[in-house]
């Protein structure tokens, strides 16, 4: 997969299948629509394009909105869309500019003049242009003058997806890492940088690594301990986490704190990926730190359990 950072990057192509999206999260719902879009390439001897846009457009539309929680940063969809084998990625900045840009300019100067698109595969309620003024049916009515062939994504496969993207963010801050998972395809995930925190962990015997995730946008799931898979050095790992803000030490402010299993190395600096497999228990207040390391080891055991 060619990946284009601009469409100034981009070359027009004689027979560009494409459709364009948020992608947020590259759900199993997205993936219905790659693949009909890598099934219109083949048929047409054409090449697979998605147009997706960064930042995501609430991002820019709505910039003070702390509410505002993603499922993927750009390189996690850039990577996930790399691996469902399309040909062509165009990443189009969004811009304030970019926002107000009419319907008709955004199907010449984009799809037309830019991507050289020949076929559309596009759903009913897709819209573009300045006050989403652009959809299906004004390309379907101007199809003699734009010259591009639709295929139309049907309407229950879109009720699928915008089900789906709302039903895993749901899920992920309510803690249903199971039913989050099944909707994604794969475990959510998320990466950050182990930083120092104040090591209460290292006295108790169980040593946690401080997560920092720099994406304030990315969505972090409910508080509460969670089985985990941990992937760094290019090794798999078991793993308990907490995310929360460890009310029974006084803790300050939600972090995430990952006690990798069987593993006792100084991790400090270094980034390391979390894939959330299951949730095991809410955030809980102990009595007394005896209380709190007779429940730690419990949930070791049970994260066994979960990952085996």
């Amino acid at each position: 997969m060619k990946v284009y950072r601009s469409l100034s990057e981009f070359k027009a192509l004689k027979n560009a299948v494409v459709t364009s999206g948020t992608f947020d999260g590259v759900h199993l719902g997205h993936g219905k629509i790659i693949s009909m879009l890598k099934e219109t390439a083949a048929k047409t001897g054409g090449e697979s394009v998605v147009l997706t846009f960064w930042p995501h457009p609430r991002l820019i539309v709505s910039p003070y909105d702390q509410k505002i929680k993603l499922l993927s940063t750009l390189d996690e969809k850039i990577e996930l869309l790399e691996n469902l084998g399309i040909d062509h990625l165009v990443v189009l900045p969004f811009t304030r500019e970019f926002s107000e840009l009419s319907s008709e300019k955004y199907v010449e100067d984009v799809l037309i003049s830019g991507i050289g698109t020949q076929t559309l595969v596009i759903g009913y309620d897709h819209r573009f242009g300045k006050n989403r003024e652009g959809g299906f049916d004004y390309l379907k009515n101007n199809a003699h003058r734009f010259k591009i062939n639709l295929v139309e994504i049907p309407r229950q496969e879109i009720e699928s997806l915008t089900i789906s993207s709302t039903k895993i963010r749901e899920a992920l801050n309510n803690g249903d890492i199971l039913t989050a998972n099944g909707l994604l395809g794969r475990p959510y995930s998320f990466e950050g940088l182990v930083k120092k925190g104040r090591q209460l962990g290292r006295t108790i015997g169980f040593p946690t690594a401080n997560v920092h995730v720099a994406k304030k946008y990315k969505l972090i799931p409910s508080n509460g301990v969670y089985a985990v898979h941990v992937y760094l050095r290019g090794r798999s790992f078991q793993g308990v986490m907490n995310i929360g803000e460890r009310p029974t030490v006084d803790g300050k402010g939600i972090t995430q704190e990952v006690h990798i299993l069987d593993f006792n190395d100084d991790i400090y600096g270094e980034t390391l990926r979390v894939e959330i497999a299951d949730f095991i228990r809410p955030e809980t207040k102990f009595a007394s730190l005896d209380q709190l390391v007779g429940q730690i080891k419990a949930d070791c055991e049970k994260a066994r359990e979960l990952l085996s």
